[in-house]
């Protein structure tokens, strides 16, 4: 793989830069999601014959990084065109196509993206959403916790399990949920943690839906799934690495300008090496993040997805240990509302919990990588 970024990707990277100051930490999510979509940058990775960018997660990743850099991320872009564009893209029919990849292109209709439970968390195999045929029809029943922006999503790709016609065990499989679908209903969730897009419990109570509604093979089970994962946990990685860039930017220009005993703070080791060890472990990050985006990419499944946990692992990490930082380095400042870094202390830890935790991802490559059994 490159190891240095190719200069579509740096000049990528410089106007979405700018796209980010513009809107800045105080952005209204509608004004810049637009502005994103009208430059082509929210369907970067889309195909082109479907009003696409022709790109991949890696020029869709360096997007989202570089707007959470400017303290704007949009979390919708996790969702909407990797997830969602991506899965449609790979197995969805030529009509499903054509409605939804130029529409999440161009920003003018989004979808969000449900597979959490309220008792199987993001363990597909416990998932107790179920799709049994009703004649032509299916008919979806279960529930779904810490779902994001539904209320600003047209649909719901939901994860539900439907029944192996070769085997007669149950398989995940995919489904485009309307919003207004009938016994399709959500609460939001009270969240602590304060954010543009919501959170969401969703209720299916034998939502009918036409068979045009299954996305891909009913049989073809993880394969699926996982098309739509590994960008999630990439596109993961560059929200968080966006964000401690964010918190280190602000740091460093705090330790500059402020001056105690005549000296910069920035001139002290104590206050220059913790912000020069999370710049560098944001840069290892980042690296990790752009590998998992390049197997993913060049259609290496399975090597993508081992990177794309590494990488959103520790981007995770890293995020937390430089907001943290950054705070520190600012002492009371860096919990006013002023500098715009109290809020990620929470913010940043969703990076270490979603879409899985840092425990999952030990035991993945303790068992898939290292070759170590199970506990579980």
């Amino acid at each position: 793989m490159p190891t240095i970024e190719t200069d579509e990707h740096k000049s990528l990277r410089e106007a979405v830069a700018a796209l980010g100051k513009r809107h800045g930490r105080t952005f209204d999510r509608e004004s810049l999601w637009s502005e994103a979509a009208k430059l082509g940058y929210l369907g970067v990775n889309l195909p082109e014959e479907y009003g696409g960018g022709g790109g991949g997660i890696a020029e869709l990743s360096i997007v989202l990084e570089e707007l959470g850099a400017a303290g704007c991320p949009l979390l919708m872009m996790v969702v909407s065109p990797a997830i969602c564009g991506t899965v449609i893209a790979r197995f969805g029919t030529e009509a499903q196509k054509q409605e939804w990849l130029p529409a999440l292109a161009d920003g003018t209709r989004t979808m969000a993206f449900g597979i959490t439970e309220p008792d199987a968390g993001s363990n597909s195999h416990r998932i107790t959403t179920t799709a049994h045929r009703d004649g032509a029809d299916w008919l979806l029943t279960g529930r779904k916790v810490f779902i994001s922006g539904v209320d600003i999503a047209d649909a719901t790709l939901i994860v539900g399990r439907a029944e192996d016609s070769r085997t007669g065990r149950l398989k995940p499989c995919l489904f485009i949920v309307p919003r207004d679908a009938e016994g399709f209903t959500r609460r939001q969730l009270d969240m602590e943690l304060q954010a543009a897009e919501k959170q969401f419990e969703l209720t299916l109570d034998d939502v009918r839906l036409p068979a045009e509604a299954l996305v891909g093979d009913e049989d073809a089970g993880l394969l699926q799934l996982f098309a739509g994962l590994n960008p999630e946990r990439i596109m993961t990685a560059a929200f968080a690495i966006g964000m401690g860039r964010y918190a280190l930017s602000q740091a460093i220009t705090y330790a500059r300008d402020r001056t105690v005993w005549n000296t910069p703070i920035g001139a002290h080791q104590a206050i220059a090496h913790p912000l020069a060890q999370a710049h560098i472990d944001l840069e290892l990050a980042r690296l990790m993040m752009q590998k998992a985006a390049h197997l993913y990419d060049a259609g290496d499944d399975v090597a993508a997805g081992e990177a794309a946990n590494m990488a959103k692992y520790a981007a995770g990490e890293a995020c937390v240990k430089a907001v943290d930082q950054a705070v520190h380095t600012l002492g009371g400042n860096g919990l006013t509302r002023e500098f715009g870094l109290a809020s990620l202390i929470t913010a940043a830890r969703v990076a270490r919990i979603a879409p899985v935790s840092r425990e999952m991802i030990l035991n993945y490559v303790s068992h898939q990588t290292l070759g170590l059994p199970k506990s579980y």
